[in-house]
Protein backbone atom coordinates (compact mmCIF):
# COMPACT_ATOMS: atom_id res chain seq x y z
CA UNK A 1 0.00 0.00 0.00
CA UNK A 2 0.94 3.59 -0.57
CA UNK A 3 2.61 5.65 2.54
CA UNK A 4 4.24 8.52 3.46
CA UNK A 5 7.13 7.70 5.54
CA UNK A 6 10.62 8.81 6.72
CA UNK A 7 14.07 6.97 6.90
CA UNK A 8 16.27 10.18 8.50
CA UNK A 9 14.91 12.99 10.63
CA UNK A 10 15.42 15.81 8.64
CA UNK A 11 14.64 19.39 8.42
CA UNK A 12 11.30 19.73 6.50
CA UNK A 13 13.32 21.98 3.62
CA UNK A 14 15.01 18.65 2.31
CA UNK A 15 12.98 16.49 0.17
CA UNK A 16 14.21 13.24 1.82
CA UNK A 17 12.37 14.72 5.41
CA UNK A 18 9.44 12.98 3.96
CA UNK A 19 9.14 10.68 1.00
CA UNK A 20 6.53 8.50 -0.58
CA UNK A 21 6.76 4.42 0.28
CA UNK A 22 5.07 1.29 -0.55
CA UNK A 23 4.35 -0.97 2.80
CA UNK A 24 2.81 -3.87 3.11
CA UNK A 25 -0.94 -3.71 4.37
CA UNK A 26 -1.56 -4.98 8.05
CA UNK A 27 -3.96 -7.09 9.38
CA UNK A 28 -6.23 -6.68 12.43
CA UNK A 29 -6.27 -8.79 15.33
CA UNK A 30 -7.78 -8.12 19.09
CA UNK A 31 -9.54 -4.82 18.97
CA UNK A 32 -7.92 -3.54 15.68
CA UNK A 33 -9.91 -2.19 13.32
CA UNK A 34 -8.39 -1.65 9.37
CA UNK A 35 -9.38 1.52 7.98
CA UNK A 36 -9.40 2.16 4.91
CA UNK A 37 -8.18 6.47 4.97
CA UNK A 38 -10.00 8.60 3.10
CA UNK A 39 -8.80 11.63 4.67
CA UNK A 40 -6.07 12.93 7.38
CA UNK A 41 -4.99 15.83 9.06
CA UNK A 42 -1.85 17.35 10.24
CA UNK A 43 -0.80 18.47 14.00
CA UNK A 44 2.30 19.94 15.79
CA UNK A 45 3.16 16.30 16.96
CA UNK A 46 3.93 15.09 13.53
CA UNK A 47 6.65 17.91 13.11
CA UNK A 48 7.68 17.57 16.57
CA UNK A 49 8.46 13.72 16.38
CA UNK A 50 10.33 14.48 12.11
CA UNK A 51 12.42 16.78 14.00
CA UNK A 52 16.06 16.94 13.00
CA UNK A 53 18.08 13.97 15.49
CA UNK A 54 20.65 11.25 14.67
CA UNK A 55 18.65 8.96 14.46
CA UNK A 56 17.79 6.50 11.09
CA UNK A 57 14.85 3.96 10.38
CA UNK A 58 15.99 0.59 8.77
CA UNK A 59 12.38 0.91 8.13
CA UNK A 60 10.28 3.71 6.50
CA UNK A 61 8.32 5.31 9.87
CA UNK A 62 5.05 6.45 9.32
CA UNK A 63 3.80 9.03 11.15
CA UNK A 64 -0.25 10.94 11.41
CA UNK A 65 -2.18 10.96 13.93
CA UNK A 66 -5.47 12.54 12.97
CA UNK A 67 -7.49 10.16 9.86
CA UNK A 68 -10.97 9.79 8.86
CA UNK A 69 -11.87 6.65 6.48
CA UNK A 70 -14.18 3.23 5.92
CA UNK A 71 -13.29 0.10 8.58
CA UNK A 72 -12.50 -2.10 5.85
CA UNK A 73 -11.80 -5.44 8.00
CA UNK A 74 -12.20 -6.21 11.93
CA UNK A 75 -10.19 -8.06 13.92
CA UNK A 76 -11.72 -11.36 16.52
CA UNK A 77 -12.83 -9.29 19.94
CA UNK A 78 -13.87 -6.12 17.65
CA UNK A 79 -17.79 -5.49 18.70
CA UNK A 80 -18.36 -1.73 18.20
CA UNK A 81 -17.99 -1.39 14.64
CA UNK A 82 -18.64 -3.36 11.41
CA UNK A 83 -16.81 -3.34 7.92
CA UNK A 84 -18.09 -0.27 6.25
CA UNK A 85 -18.52 2.26 9.51
CA UNK A 86 -17.39 5.43 8.40
CA UNK A 87 -15.24 6.27 11.14
CA UNK A 88 -12.91 9.12 12.57
CA UNK A 89 -10.27 9.22 15.33
CA UNK A 90 -6.60 10.05 16.39
CA UNK A 91 -4.48 6.84 17.05
CA UNK A 92 -2.09 6.05 19.41
CA UNK A 93 1.41 7.73 19.21
CA UNK A 94 2.55 4.25 20.24
CA UNK A 95 1.61 3.01 16.59
CA UNK A 96 2.60 3.22 13.12
CA UNK A 97 0.53 6.62 12.31
CA UNK A 98 -2.40 7.09 9.82
CA UNK A 99 -0.13 8.52 6.57
CA UNK A 100 -1.01 5.56 4.90
CA UNK A 101 -3.93 3.96 2.63
CA UNK A 102 -4.83 1.76 5.33
CA UNK A 103 -3.74 1.90 8.67
CA UNK A 104 -4.61 -0.35 12.12
CA UNK A 105 -6.38 1.28 15.38
CA UNK A 106 -8.23 -0.13 18.46
CA UNK A 107 -11.72 0.32 17.97
CA UNK A 108 -12.17 1.80 21.57
CA UNK A 109 -10.41 4.81 20.59
CA UNK A 110 -12.26 5.40 17.58
CA UNK A 111 -15.52 7.62 17.08
CA UNK A 112 -18.56 6.71 14.33
CA UNK A 113 -17.81 9.63 11.84
CA UNK A 114 -20.23 12.69 11.69
CA UNK A 115 -22.62 12.53 9.13
CA UNK A 116 -22.96 15.79 8.25
CA UNK A 117 -19.28 16.13 7.64
CA UNK A 118 -17.38 14.80 4.82
CA UNK A 119 -14.23 12.63 5.18
CA UNK A 120 -11.99 15.65 5.05
CA UNK A 121 -13.84 18.00 7.63
CA UNK A 122 -14.16 14.86 9.56
CA UNK A 123 -10.07 14.08 9.51
CA UNK A 124 -9.58 17.75 10.89
CA UNK A 125 -11.36 17.16 14.65
CA UNK A 126 -10.17 14.11 16.18
CA UNK A 127 -6.99 14.75 17.96
CA UNK A 128 -7.71 18.54 18.89
CA UNK A 129 -11.37 17.39 19.96
CA UNK A 130 -9.99 14.83 22.53
CA UNK A 131 -7.32 17.05 23.72
CA UNK A 132 -9.84 20.15 24.20
CA UNK A 133 -12.46 18.10 25.56
CA UNK A 134 -10.21 15.87 28.17
CA UNK A 135 -8.15 19.45 29.07
CA UNK A 136 -11.86 21.37 29.83
CA UNK A 137 -13.74 18.51 31.05
CA UNK A 138 -11.51 16.12 32.65
CA UNK A 139 -8.37 18.13 33.71
CA UNK A 140 -9.73 21.46 34.94
CA UNK A 141 -13.68 19.91 35.86
CA UNK A 142 -15.65 21.95 33.64
CA UNK A 143 -19.61 21.05 33.66
CA UNK A 144 -20.06 19.42 30.35
CA UNK A 145 -23.77 19.90 31.07
CA UNK A 146 -23.55 23.77 31.47
CA UNK A 147 -23.62 23.93 35.43
CA UNK A 148 -20.26 26.31 35.13
CA UNK A 149 -22.45 28.81 32.82
CA UNK A 150 -21.03 32.53 32.83
CA UNK A 151 -17.51 31.86 34.82
CA UNK A 152 -14.72 32.77 32.60
CA UNK A 153 -12.29 30.86 30.32
CA UNK A 154 -8.63 32.32 28.74
CA UNK A 155 -7.83 30.61 26.24
CA UNK A 156 -4.28 31.49 24.94
CA UNK A 157 -4.25 30.16 21.14
CA UNK A 158 -6.99 30.06 20.21
CA UNK A 159 -6.94 30.38 16.01
CA UNK A 160 -4.89 27.14 16.11
CA UNK A 161 -6.04 23.79 15.90
CA UNK A 162 -6.71 22.88 19.49
CA UNK A 163 -7.79 26.24 20.53
CA UNK A 164 -10.41 25.97 17.64
CA UNK A 165 -12.68 23.40 18.69
CA UNK A 166 -11.52 24.54 22.58
CA UNK A 167 -13.52 27.42 21.96
CA UNK A 168 -16.66 25.64 20.70
CA UNK A 169 -16.65 23.28 23.62
CA UNK A 170 -16.13 26.33 25.85
CA UNK A 171 -19.05 28.03 24.15
CA UNK A 172 -21.38 25.64 23.08
CA UNK A 173 -21.14 23.09 25.89
CA UNK A 174 -19.87 24.26 29.17
CA UNK A 175 -21.45 27.90 28.65
CA UNK A 176 -18.51 29.79 29.52
CA UNK A 177 -17.50 33.23 28.65
CA UNK A 178 -14.53 32.77 26.14
CA UNK A 179 -11.69 35.07 25.93
CA UNK A 180 -9.28 33.81 23.35
CA UNK A 181 -5.71 35.32 21.93
CA UNK A 182 -5.49 35.89 18.30
CA UNK A 183 -2.64 38.28 17.16
CA UNK A 184 -3.32 38.69 13.72
CA UNK A 185 -6.69 40.18 12.30
CA UNK A 186 -7.54 37.04 10.33
CA UNK A 187 -7.12 34.50 13.39
CA UNK A 188 -8.80 36.76 15.27
CA UNK A 189 -11.42 37.09 12.78
CA UNK A 190 -11.67 33.21 13.03
CA UNK A 191 -11.51 32.88 16.66
CA UNK A 192 -14.54 34.91 16.88
CA UNK A 193 -16.60 32.88 14.32
CA UNK A 194 -16.18 29.98 16.94
CA UNK A 195 -17.92 31.70 19.24
CA UNK A 196 -15.00 33.65 21.60
CA UNK A 197 -16.60 36.42 23.06
CA UNK A 198 -13.33 38.73 23.43
CA UNK A 199 -10.10 38.45 21.87
CA UNK A 200 -6.71 39.47 23.43
CA UNK A 201 -3.36 39.32 21.70
CA UNK A 202 -0.76 37.13 23.35
CA UNK A 203 2.13 39.18 22.19
CA UNK A 204 1.34 41.96 24.68
CA UNK A 205 0.44 42.28 28.63
CA UNK A 206 -2.25 39.81 28.77
CA UNK A 207 -3.25 40.44 32.80
CA UNK A 208 -3.63 44.16 31.36
CA UNK A 209 -5.90 43.27 28.49
CA UNK A 210 -7.97 41.59 30.43
CA UNK A 211 -8.33 43.97 32.68
CA UNK A 212 -9.05 46.27 30.22
CA UNK A 213 -12.56 44.14 29.44
CA UNK A 214 -13.51 44.02 33.07
CA UNK A 215 -11.80 40.29 34.46
CA UNK A 216 -9.25 41.10 37.03
CA UNK A 217 -8.85 37.50 36.94
CA UNK A 218 -10.37 34.49 35.10
CA UNK A 219 -11.77 31.12 36.19
CA UNK A 220 -9.63 28.75 33.94
CA UNK A 221 -6.67 28.85 31.62
CA UNK A 222 -6.17 26.45 28.75
CA UNK A 223 -3.01 27.01 27.33
CA UNK A 224 -2.76 25.94 23.77
CA UNK A 225 0.19 28.13 23.09
CA UNK A 226 4.23 28.35 24.07
CA UNK A 227 3.75 27.03 27.82
CA UNK A 228 7.01 28.81 28.98
CA UNK A 229 6.25 32.30 27.55
CA UNK A 230 2.94 31.99 28.72
CA UNK A 231 2.86 30.64 31.92
CA UNK A 232 3.03 33.50 34.77
CA UNK A 233 0.31 35.82 32.62
CA UNK A 234 -1.50 32.62 33.10
CA UNK A 235 -0.82 32.56 36.93
CA UNK A 236 -1.27 36.38 36.98
CA UNK A 237 -4.82 35.67 35.17
CA UNK A 238 -6.31 32.71 37.11
CA UNK A 239 -8.36 33.27 40.24
CA UNK A 240 -7.82 32.35 43.54
CA UNK A 241 -8.33 28.20 43.55
CA UNK A 242 -8.85 28.69 39.56
CA UNK A 243 -7.27 26.08 37.18
CA UNK A 244 -4.89 26.00 34.87
CA UNK A 245 -4.35 23.18 31.54
CA UNK A 246 -1.29 22.89 28.94
CA UNK A 247 -0.77 21.04 26.52
CA UNK A 248 2.66 21.99 25.39
CA UNK A 249 5.64 20.65 27.39
CA UNK A 250 8.04 23.17 28.77
CA UNK A 251 11.23 23.83 27.75
CA UNK A 252 12.86 25.33 30.86
CA UNK A 253 11.60 24.96 34.45
CA UNK A 254 7.87 26.56 35.31
CA UNK A 255 7.85 29.21 38.26
CA UNK A 256 4.87 27.02 39.71
CA UNK A 257 5.73 28.74 42.94
CA UNK A 258 3.42 31.77 41.47
CA UNK A 259 0.20 29.53 42.10
CA UNK A 260 0.92 29.21 45.30
CA UNK A 261 -0.77 31.78 47.24
CA UNK A 262 -3.82 31.31 45.11
CA UNK A 263 -3.87 27.64 46.17
CA UNK A 264 -3.82 27.32 42.04
CA UNK A 265 -4.02 24.11 40.53
CA UNK A 266 -2.38 23.43 37.31
CA UNK A 267 -2.64 20.37 35.29
CA UNK A 268 -0.90 18.25 32.04
CA UNK A 269 -2.87 17.08 29.45
CA UNK A 270 -1.62 14.60 26.23
CA UNK A 271 -4.29 12.63 24.64
CA UNK A 272 -2.25 9.97 23.94
CA UNK A 273 -2.29 9.02 27.90
CA UNK A 274 -4.83 6.00 27.04
CA UNK A 275 -3.63 4.28 24.46
CA UNK A 276 0.07 4.89 25.27
CA UNK A 277 -0.47 3.16 28.79
CA UNK A 278 -3.74 0.67 27.99
CA UNK A 279 -5.23 2.93 30.78
CA UNK A 280 -8.72 1.12 31.81
CA UNK A 281 -10.57 3.76 30.64
CA UNK A 282 -9.41 3.88 27.03
CA UNK A 283 -13.19 3.46 25.70
CA UNK A 284 -13.75 6.87 27.02
CA UNK A 285 -11.84 8.35 24.23
CA UNK A 286 -14.71 6.50 21.74
CA UNK A 287 -17.58 7.96 24.31
CA UNK A 288 -16.13 11.47 24.10
CA UNK A 289 -15.67 11.21 19.89
CA UNK A 290 -19.21 9.74 19.49
CA UNK A 291 -20.48 12.77 21.25
CA UNK A 292 -18.22 15.46 19.65
CA UNK A 293 -20.07 13.92 16.26
CA UNK A 294 -23.41 13.89 18.23
CA UNK A 295 -22.50 17.32 18.42
CA UNK A 296 -21.39 18.28 15.32
CA UNK A 297 -24.71 16.73 13.14
CA UNK A 298 -26.88 18.72 16.04
CA UNK A 299 -25.12 21.68 14.64
CA UNK A 300 -23.75 22.82 18.02
CA UNK A 301 -19.79 22.34 16.83
CA UNK A 302 -18.64 22.72 13.14
CA UNK A 303 -15.48 21.77 11.71
CA UNK A 304 -12.35 23.04 12.78
CA UNK A 305 -11.03 22.49 8.87
CA UNK A 306 -8.80 25.57 7.93
CA UNK A 307 -7.13 24.54 4.37
CA UNK A 308 -6.71 21.39 2.20
CA UNK A 309 -3.47 20.81 0.97
CA UNK A 310 -5.16 18.39 -1.48
CA UNK A 311 -3.52 14.95 -2.56
CA UNK A 312 -1.88 12.88 0.33
CA UNK A 313 1.59 12.68 -0.61
CA UNK A 314 5.03 13.74 0.67
CA UNK A 315 5.11 16.96 -1.06
CA UNK A 316 1.44 18.04 -0.02
CA UNK A 317 2.79 16.73 3.41
CA UNK A 318 5.97 18.24 3.67
CA UNK A 319 4.49 21.64 2.61
CA UNK A 320 1.17 21.06 5.86
CA UNK A 321 4.41 20.45 8.45
CA UNK A 322 6.38 23.59 7.06
CA UNK A 323 3.60 25.87 7.51
CA UNK A 324 3.08 24.35 11.11
CA UNK A 325 5.90 25.08 12.03
CA UNK A 326 6.20 28.87 11.02
CA UNK A 327 2.79 29.23 12.24
CA UNK A 328 1.08 29.95 9.05
CA UNK A 329 -1.91 27.59 9.53
CA UNK A 330 -5.07 28.62 11.12
CA UNK A 331 -7.52 26.04 12.10
CA UNK A 332 -6.40 22.58 10.76
CA UNK A 333 -4.55 21.64 7.68
CA UNK A 334 -5.78 18.52 6.22
CA UNK A 335 -4.88 16.33 3.01
CA UNK A 336 -7.52 13.60 1.49
CA UNK A 337 -7.30 10.77 -0.44
CA UNK A 338 -4.24 8.63 -2.21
Amino acid sequence: MKAIGLYRYLPITDPESLVDVEIDTPQPTGHDLLVKIEAIAVNPVDYKVRAPKDKVEDTPRVLGWDAAGTVSAVGPDVTLFKVGDPVFYAGSITRPGANSEFHLVDERIVGHKPQSLDFAQAAALPLTAITAWEALFDRLGVSPEGRDEGRTVLIIGGAGGVGSIGIQLAKQVAKLTVIATASRPESAKWATSLGADHIVDHFKDIPAQLKALGHDTVDYVLMFNDTDRHFPAAAAAIRPQGGIATIVENAKPLPVELLKAKSGAFHWEFMFTRSMFGTPDMIEQHKLLTEVARLVDAGKLRTTLGENLGTTNAQNLRRAHQMLEEGRAIGKLVLSGF
